[in-house]
């Protein structure tokens, strides 16, 4: 029974030679050999790094598909390989790619080519590429308690795309945050569930640039006609809709026709919608029909947790110390955090070096934006430890030892101690309290930190408001 998958690998390698032939998979598969099968992952040894490319793009069609009929729903591939042969200080564990099925990217016809659907009802609908990645799923979207609700949202809204409850929804956050990933996720649902549905994922400046030439080939009754069919509607960087009137006259029946019909609208933008300029007070009133959600930057758990997943999928095994190290110091965005782990992979096999604290802090030199530090007192803490609690300033200085007082008294120590050149009785002069009890204070923040959730947000958030 334990070599089990080793011949389920035979009858994969069968199935995949009735449908690539002989040739292909004498050269291409028979090198690789089942290694193991745990939790539902199937571990593959393969020559080189070149075969794992070659897998993940011309092949991956066929053998996921394959694995998928042959090891059942869920499997997964991890590919085990040398960067220098038989040299087992440098074998590596490379996690394979979650593709979408029921995405093909074979781009059948370019949106600008594509003649509209006319008004025959029976007539068949044109296929047309979706402009989704295939990559850009839910189950490659790290998930941690910073974006847990916006992610919950869009899960819900692919699995329901005919419900009005968060219709539209409007995502909103920084560069680099994960909005578009997210929505193509909610696209690549649907069509999973459902291959005949509409899904249409466009940037404002594709639907600008198409409108444009449906309005020079004077086709714009044709051009919303086409936009109003579809199930489901995902737009990106809507920010650019700002003091363009045309655009938004045109985007604005479309809206009304979809939502009416309960067709999904998803947006994603640099700013929630009361925050865009130039733009009509009906199209604004509209975008708060459903929900708007703020997707934030990564925190600490979640930027871990990125690194980790990241780093598995090229092969990196990253040293905790090294995770901590980039997780502290890169704080903007996930692609910030994708371009440190590709940094550290190409130097490392450049230098043909382990990795390290020392190379990673090389890495992150040329690749975090230096910021002058700011300077951070005594004074800034305690107005920004207030704000967050929602107290006056001068009841910190109280003997007052109302819970919430003496919380925010605890962290403004532990802050004080944390980021700034004052010593533990300097911080206890200014705070009317004795040595001993400051030192108490920044103890027990430290000990509460790793399990008192709120405490930890309360924290984060804080000293995250002092540092911009």
């Amino acid at each position: 029974m334990t070599e089990d998958y080793k011949i389920k690998w035979k009858r994969c390698l069968e199935i995949i030679r009735d449908n690539i032939g002989e040739t292909k998979t004498k050269t291409w598969f028979s090198p690789a050999k089942p290694l193991h099968f745990e939790n539902n992952r199937l571990t593959l040894g393969i020559p080189s790094r070149f075969f794992y490319e070659k897998y993940e793009d011309e092949f991956y069609s066929i053998l996921s598909g394959t694995l998928k009929k042959v090891y059942g729903d869920g499997v997964q591939l991890d590919y085990e390989l040398f960067i220098i042969r038989n040299d087992n200080d440098s074998k590596v564990t490379i996690m394979g790619s979650q593709k979408s099925h029921a995405v093909k990217n074979k781009f059948v016809q370019s949106m600008q080519s594509m003649s509209p659907v006319g008004d025959n009802k029976n007539e068949k609908t044109p296929d047309f590429d979706p402009q989704l990645n295939e990559s850009l799923t839910f189950e490659n979207y790290c998930i941690g308690e910073s974006n847990r609700l916006p992610f919950t949202i869009a899960e819900y809204i692919a699995n329901n795309p005919g419900k009005n409850d968060f219709n539209p929804f409007f995502l909103y956050g920084d560069v680099g945050v994960g909005k578009t990933h997210l929505i193509q996720a909610i696209g690549i649902r649907v069509k999973e569930r459902n291959p005949n549905a509409k899904v249409l994922f466009v940037t404002l400046r594709q639907f600008q640039n198409l409108m444009a030439n449906a309005t020079i080939h004077k086709q714009i009754p044709s051009f919303l006609n086409w936009f109003q069919q579809m199930d489901v509607l995902l737009i990106d960087d809507l920010q650019e809709l700002s003091h363009k009137d045309g655009t938004a006259n045109v985007l604005f029946p479309i809206f009304n026709h979809l939502h009416q019909n309960g067709k999904a609208l998803v947006f994603t933008c640099d700013r929630p919608p009361m925050e865009l300029d130039g733009i009509a007070d009906r199209l604004i009133d509209r975008f708060k029909w459903g929900i708007t959600e703020q997707l934030p930057k990564p925190d600490l758990a979640l930027r871990k947790k990125i690194l980790t997943f990241k780093a598995s999928k090229n092969g990196l095994n990253l040293p905790a110390e090294v995770i901590d190290l980039i997780a502290e110091r890169a704080t903007g965005s996930v692609r910030e955090l994708e371009g440190i782990v590709m940094g550290i992979y190409l130097r490392s096999i450049n230098l043909n070096a382990p990795i390290t604290l020392q190379l990673a802090q090389e890495v992150m030199q040329h690749s975090i934006k230096k910021v002058e530090q700011k300077t951070i007192n005594f004074d800034m803490i305690v107005e920004a430890t207030a704000e967050f609690y929602r107290l006056n300033p001068d009841v910190i200085f109280s003997k007052s030892r109302v819970r919430d007082i003496a919380d925010a008294r605890q962290v403004i120590m532990y802050l004080c101690h944390k980021l700034t050149s004052l010593s533990s009785s300097a911080i206890g002069q200014k705070l009317n309290r004795r040595h001993a009890t400051v030192l108490h204070g920044i103890s027990a923040i430290n000990d509460r930190l790793p399990y008192a959730k709120e405490l930890s947000v309360a924290v984060e958030k804080i000293e995250e408001d002092l540092r911009r």
